[in-house]
């Protein structure tokens, strides 16, 4: 069975940080593009960070409100995805989702989007100031 799991959400203070863990199960994670979306209360889900390309193939993609505080790691031999998120603010707060998509991945205007590809069922990340 096809599954994404995300874990690692919480509560935390601004200026905190938290470590998002997506596992994949039923496919190999290393074919496919992955990324980060979140979805805030009362918004549309948006792209995050992503990595395009193979492991090692590509620069990871961000938006530019978490440049320089987000990243995002792929480790094949764990069929994972990780977001190490820093310095979190209280507009990160929302439902992260982790999203699989098969190469070569759609990009609009700069993001990734998971078009028919496999979601997680989301991890709540809520950041108090």
């Amino acid at each position: 069975q096809v599954r994404l799991v995300e874990s690692g959400g919480d509560s935390v203070q601004s200026g905190g940080s938290l470590r998002l863990t997506c596992q994949a199960s039923g496919f190999r994670l290393g074919y496919y593009a992955v990324g980060w979306f979140r979805q805030a209360p009362g918004k549309g889900r948006e792209g995050v960070s992503c990595l395009p390309g193979r492991d090692g193939d590509g620069s990871p993609r961000h938006i530019a409100s978490v440049q320089g505080r987000f990243s995002i790691v792929r480790d094949n031999a764990r069929n994972a995805v990780y977001l190490q998120m820093d310095n979190l603010k209280p507009e990160d707060t929302g439902v992260y989702y982790c999203g699989a998509e098969p190469f070569p991945i759609s990009i609009v205007n700069g993001m990734c989007v998971v078009r028919s590809g496999y979601w997680g069922q989301g991890t709540q990340v809520t950041v108090s100031s």
